[in-house]
């Protein structure tokens, strides 16, 4: 509990700003919560319904709002703390100062694990498939009768489940490179981390640099979780992770250490101090993908470790619907199958998307670019898709790089609407069988964020079809 009249102050207007704001309120702090944007723009990225209400009920709880407004460090001394959204860099030089001048600076989930530390924590991390992994986790746990809410970097905020902290028994926390970065003695009962691959380097820098941020979460694991079949995480397990718990796909003799958890004659295995034991049967996911039989292991591996028995685990992977806006099928239409993997924001996501579908694929590509590796996910475009409808800022770019590699079956269309109109001409020409949405970008510029593009894609192609179907 803070000193009478203590002062703290939240940067960003999300939903972990609010829900950070709110608990440290409760807490008696005196708050400020501030956002850069103004409100037309904060209102754009959600309804104006939703935002207004928000802003209602912070000024209820004496809440200081400041919208289009930066923090001024002028008056440091009456600032005992503050707390930062997880879209917020690490190291502007406001938090630089900030730090320097001796006021505590933490992340939203920081704040939430203060408040949570005596409930055990699965937090889950890695470049692509956390999400999925999470909420397949979650899935889990909560067949088992947990009150397991799943928080972080997918559902609720983290500081949303402790103002409500009454009888949860596990969190399952979903964490962002950009929340670890921020959350210095976040220690889960058990740390999962899905894969390693180039992400978020704008930000991050160096690839050195963003693997010790991710592997801070590890670290302070009491127990760990890895994916096996990932090249770099294999690559750097035996001798860094060596009391770890390791999966793979491939089969026993491809696990990593005496312990963990594979998949053999259709069946995941667990491995532990104990002949091996067939949990649950893999054809129970309904999801597509080796990549979703890795998720599954991570997934069944968290849940046996926090002591879950199989009948929970295999009830609850044969009840998991997936996941939104990653290979989820919205409709087929005249024998196309139209699939939004809106949440592939990078080459590799994207990469996997591709592997995951029948060819041939009219595949929706663009968005505002990222820095990577693209030489993968060019490859398999040059395998699977009869057609690439290139979208928003990184159309030009797309194209020029698919005619490097000696592709030239692209059409720049811009807009989501003229793609996915376009996407079925295309579809029955080349017969082909899947419509995918898979960008390999970031949304920012012509979305707030990739939900809202896998909304748009949605909605597009059901009333798209819905029009067609009264003709």
């Amino acid at each position: 509990m803070p000193q009478s009249m203590s002062k703290a102050h939240v940067i960003g207007f999300g939903k972990s700003g609010v829900a950070a704001a709110r608990l440290l309120k409760r807490e008696g702090w005196e708050v400020v919560l501030s956002d850069s944007a103004n409100a037309d723009i904060l209102a754009s990225r959600s309804t104006s319904e939703n935002f207004l209400h928000q802003q209602q009920e912070l000024a209820a709880l004496a809440i200081t709002v400041k919208l289009g407004y930066s923090l001024d460090l002028n008056d440091f001394d009456l600032l005992q703390l503050i707390v930062v959204s997880p879209g917020v860099p690490w190291d502007i030089p406001l938090l630089v100062k900030a730090r320097e001048l001796g006021i505590e600076t933490i992340g939203e989930m920081e704040l939430a694990w203060r408040h949570l530390q005596t409930i055990p924590w699965v937090g889950i991390t890695g470049t692509n498939g956390k999400t999925t992994t999470t909420a397949l986790t979650a899935a889990i746990f909560q067949a088992a009768g947990f009150n397991a809410p799943a928080c972080g970097n997918i559902g609720l905020a983290a500081c949303e489940v402790a103002l409500s902290q009454d009888g949860i028994d596990w969190v399952i926390a979903e964490f962002s490179s950009y929340q670890i970065e921020s959350s210095n003695t976040v220690a889960p009962r058990i740390g999962v981390w899905t894969t390693f691959t180039p992400d978020h380097l704008a930000r991050h820098k160096t690839l050195e640099k963003y693997y010790d941020i991710k592997a801070q979460l590890l670290r302070q694991s009491e127990l760990q979780v890895f994916n096996g079949d990932d090249a770099h995480l294999s690559k750097v397990g035996a001798s860094q992770w060596n009391n770890a718990y390791w999966t793979t796909i491939k089969g026993k003799e491809h696990l990593i250490g005496e312990k963990g958890f594979y998949i053999e004659d259709g069946w995941v295995v667990e491995l532990n101090n104990s002949p091996p034991q067939r949990i649950v049967e893999v054809s129970a996911l309904r999801m597509v993908g080796e990549h979703n039989q890795q998720n599954l292991l991570m997934s069944v591996a968290a849940a046996r470790l926090a002591g879950i028995d199989s009948l929970a685990i295999s009830e609850a992977i044969r009840e998991f619907p997936g996941v939104p806006h990653r290979l989820e099928h919205i409709c087929t239409w005249e024998n196309v199958d139209f699939i939004n993997d809106s949440k592939a924001t990078n080459y590799d996501a994207a990469e996997v998307g591709l592997a995951s579908v029948k060819s041939p694929v009219i595949l929706i590509a663009g968005g505002e670019a990222k820095a990577g590796d693209d030489t993968a996910w060019l490859e398999k475009i040059k395998a699977k898709a009869a057609v690439v409808l290139l979208i928003g800022s990184a159309a030009e770019s797309f194209a020029k790089r698919l005619e490097e590699v000696g592709y030239d079956s692209y059409e720049i269309v811009e807009t989501m609407e003229k793609a996915v109109k376009r996407s079925l001409e295309l579809a029955k020409q080349h017969q082909a069988s899947v419509v995918l949405l898979s960008p390999a970008c970031a949304s920012f510029d012509q979305y707030p964020n990739f939900e809202a593009r896998g909304d748009d894609f949605r909605m597009l192609c059901l009333n798209h079809f819905l029009k067609a179907k009264d003709r």
